[in-house]
Formats: structure tokens, C-alpha cells, sequence
């Protein structure tokens, strides 16, 4: 089967050098791929997130199999792309629909399903630009250290631990000006555990 894995990561290396040795795997694509995935499939230069260059290469190359590595494609809804499209929905995609994904997608609507459905998770509360001052107040009164967490997709980046609740207030205006562009326009703030 011609496999399809869409990622340019670490992680998707990792795919890559694994899907390469099923004896399933007739040949492999990488989208956009690294420096060390081309070892082991052919690498595509196009971005995971333009799902009409995505169907095009799909169609081309008689993909039977996509592999989703990273989470962004997963968010905007690349699973239902697929769904939803006559030309491709039979072609299985291994990754959640955009409203699985949405979990990683947002930190605020996981802490809020969490809550919602009993799931232990440690304390939090959101804010805004429009909610900084309350914010600023609810750092004052939080236990150190703290934690602050760009609820977007950050690349891997979005997670703050501060030892101080000055370090806590000027990161959490940091955030909130745009530190990790839009992941950070809203900013969750969470009870730090160890263990």
C-alpha cells in the first residue's frame, strides 16, 4: 500500500523509520518531511495544512493510507477533510477528527471536559486581554510555583513555570501580548503538580 505521512517532526521520524519496514508499505510519502525522513520515503515539500495540496498528492500518488503526525492538521479538521471529500473517503487517516483534536487543540476546552466528566485535573482558571486585571489579582493569590499554559497550539512551547508571582504577572502579560501568537490569546493558569 503507497502510505502517506503528513509532518516534518521528530515524531514523524520516528513514523517514517517504523512504517518503512512494514512490508505492507509499498512506498512511502512524507509531507513536508526532514532531513533524516528521506532515508526513509520520498519527502514532498507541501505544508499539511493545505488539504488541497494534500488531495492532490493523495490522488496522484494512489495514496491508500494518511498518517497524521503533527497536531495542527488534526485541529483545523484534516480527518473530516477526508470525511467529507467523495474522492477521499475511503481512505482511512489515522489521526482524531477535528473535534477529538480539539483536546490538544485548546487547554481551556480539555480543562473544561475534564471538569465536565470527573476527570482529575488540577485547578484552573482562563484569561483574556479583556480579563488581564482579574487575571494579575488571581496570580496574587495562587500558590507557588505556577503554572501558564497557552491554551493554542504552541508548537510545543506554550507551557510557563514560574517560581515568582512577578515572573507569574509579566509572563501572564507576556502571553496575553502575543509571546506565542494566537495560542496565547487566551491563557490558562493551573495548580502546579509534582509526581
Amino acid at each position: 500500500m503507497n502510505i502517506l505521512l503528513l509532518g516534518s517532526g521528530g515524531r514523524e521520524s520516528a513514523f517514517a523509520w517504523k512504517i518503512s519496514q512494514s512490508s505492507q508499505c509499498s512506498q512511502l510519502f512524507i509531507a513536508p518531511g526532514n532531513g533524516g525522513t528521506n532515508a526513509y520515503g520520498k519527502n514532498i515539500n507541501i505544508n499539511p495544512n493545505n488539504f488541497d495540496a494534500v488531495k492532490a498528492l493523495v490522488l496522484k500518488e494512489n495514496i491508500d493510507l494518511v498518517v497524521v503526525g503533527p497536531e495542527e492538521p488534526l485541529v483545523n479538521g484534516i480527518h473530516d477533510f477526508f470525511i467529507n471529500d467523495d474522492q477521499l473517503s475511503k481512505i482511512p487517516v489515522i489521526g482524531p477528527k477535528k473535534e477529538g483534536a480539539i483536546l490538544e487543540g485548546s487547554k481551556d476546552f480539555s480543562k473544561q471536559f475534564m471538569a465536565r466528566h470527573g476527570i482529575p485535573t488540577p485547578a484552573s482558571e482562563s484569561f483574556t486581554n479583556e480579563t488581564l486585571q482579574q487575571g494579575l489579582t488571581y496570580l496574587e493569590n495562587h500558590s507557588l510555583p505556577i503554572v501558564l499554559k497557552a491554551d493554542g497550539l504552541a508548537a510545543g512551547k506554550g507551557v510557563v513555570i514560574c517560581q515568582t508571582v512577578a515572573e507569574a504577572k509579566d509572563e501572564l502579560q507576556l502571553m496575553l501580548g502575543g509571546k506565542f501568537g494566537t495560542a496565547g490569546s487566551l491563557v490558562v493558569i493551573e495548580e502546579y503538580l509534582t509526581g
